[in-house]
């Protein structure tokens, strides 16, 4: 049987978009601010430059890779609020008011 771990790790394996080089890389968190109430998971991933495309969010949400506030969110339409902070292989963006 494998262990769960190893098997959240293939689907990485298999991701192709940019996102892992992305302007976030090396830094522990940052603000991005909105200037709504809310933005949607998808939308959040490409102002944060986490990702390149929506397409790329759809992938990466798809693969369990990413985070809100610390859970993992498989919904590319869930709306964040200010405080709400998003992480993607190690880089996390937290949502501000802006």
């Amino acid at each position: 049987m494998q262990d769960p771990a190893s098997a959240r790790v293939e689907p990485a394996a298999r991701h192709t978009c940019r996102c892992y080089g992305a302007n976030l890389t090396g830094m522990a968190s940052d603000e991005v601010p909105i200037r709504d109430a809310s933005i949607r998971l998808g939308q959040f991933l490409k102002l944060a430059s986490l990702i390149d495309t929506g397409a790329d969010a759809k992938a990466v949400i798809a693969d369990g890779l990413v985070t809100v506030n610390g859970d993992v969110e498989l919904r590319r339409g869930r709306q964040l609020h200010p405080g709400d902070t998003v992480s993607l292989e190690g880089r996390t963006a937290r949502v501000v008011h802006g």
